[in-house]
């Protein structure tokens, strides 16, 4: 996302105060989209041109949330959802159909520019670098759009050197970097006026997991150390666990669930996992109430059960009374399994 350049870009965004209200604060924002109907054949090629119809296509509805400064939020769902409409929203890029949107007290949309600078977009699958050009040429770009100073910019670029291993790669033409190493570029440039709140698009998809540790790290940093708030889109729920305390999750364009992630796994994780290793074969087991035996290999046994109905303690307690417990695992459900069985039982309910 860049900006034209201009007096209001001397100062760099992250230099300002921040506010003491919700960054983001989202009012009854719904989007629709205009789908045309197209007829086959040459009749229909006919009736389209001369009785065109269209399908009305709801997007997101009635979204209503406010994100605080600082916040880090994951916000998911299944293709389709809306997330990236309600992303395009945020940015300035798509005017909502009804509602409000406003980031930093500007309404995205009819204020562009001035949202621009307050902002930073990483979108997994675009990039933004000159693609026959030293990547360092994309940066110096980026500079004077946004009209930083020679100092903050010098700094900005130490910081990338150090953080995201960019040293190497400035010299070099876009089209000659790996995948993983054009991604690293491009959240640099995004981040180059160092805004206050950045989003994320699945920023990782497609990397090995030594670059994946790299971008998060990176953006913790932003975090902590900065006060950056992040927006993130993301299919790999990794990514939700290393960064993220809050969760939306939306289907259908309708928020299912606005939360923190603890609570997410509270309400819809509470199967766990156990797995034992004992000093003899099993016994006892078939007397247990609320488990389910998922598995036995000689001694190892690896039992399911309701964290909410029975407790890690007490169900260990049962066990050990038949049984010499050498060692013991509890796996937690991941957040992707809590997702989609969130998605289950709100399809069933309606």
């Amino acid at each position: 996302m860049t900006a034209a350049s201009g007096e209001a870009g001397s100062t760099p965004s992250g230099e300002r105060k921040r506010a003491q209200v919700p960054i983001i604060t989202v009012s009854s924002l719904s989007k629709t989209y205009r789908i045309p109907r197209r007829e086959p054949g040459l009749r229909g090629a006919v009736s389209n041109l001369l009785f065109p119809r269209s399908t009305l296509l709801p997007a997101i509805q009635d979204l209503d949330f406010t994100i605080e400064a600082g916040e880090v939020v994951a916000y998911l769902g299944p293709n389709g959802a809306g997330k990236s409409t309600t992303i395009k929203l945020l940015t300035g890029i798509l005017t909502p159909s009804a509602g409000r949107v406003e980031v930093l007290g500007l309404e995205p949309y009819s204020k562009r520019i001035e949202n621009a600078r307050n902002i930073g977009v990483v979108f997994g699958q675009r990039s933004q670098l000159r693609w026959d050009l030293p990547v360092i040429e994309s940066f110096e770009l980026h500079r004077r759009l946004y009209g930083l100073s020679a100092s903050f910019y010098r700094d900005q670029m130490d910081l990338f050197s150090s953080t995201l291993d960019l040293g190497g790669q400035l010299g070099k033409s876009a089209r000659s970097l790996s995948l993983g190493q054009k991604m690293l570029c491009n959240i640099a440039l995004s981040l180059l006026h160092r805004p206050p709140i950045i989003y994320l698009d699945e920023p990782t998809i497609g990397l090995d997991i030594v670059i994946k540790e790299k971008i998060r790290d990176f953006f913790v940093h932003l975090n902590r150390e900065h006060g950056v708030s992040i927006v993130l889109t993301s299919h790999d729920l990794e990514d939700v666990e290393k960064l993220c305390e809050r969760v939306m999750v939306i289907d259908k364009g309708r928020i299912l669930f606005d939360g923190g992630l603890e609570e997410l796994r509270g309400i819809y994780g509470k199967t766990r996992i156990m797995t034992l290793e004992l000093a003899d074969s099993p016994r006892g087991l078939d007397g247990l109430h609320d488990v389910t035996e998922v598995d036995r290999q000689g001694n190892r046994i690896r039992v399911q059960f309701d964290g909410s109905q029975l407790s890690t303690t007490r169900l260990i307690t049962e066990i050990a009374a038949h049984n010499e417990v050498r060692d013991v695992v509890i796996q937690e459900q991941e957040i992707g399994t809590i997702v989609r069985r969130l998605y289950q039982e709100r399809a069933a309910a309606d």
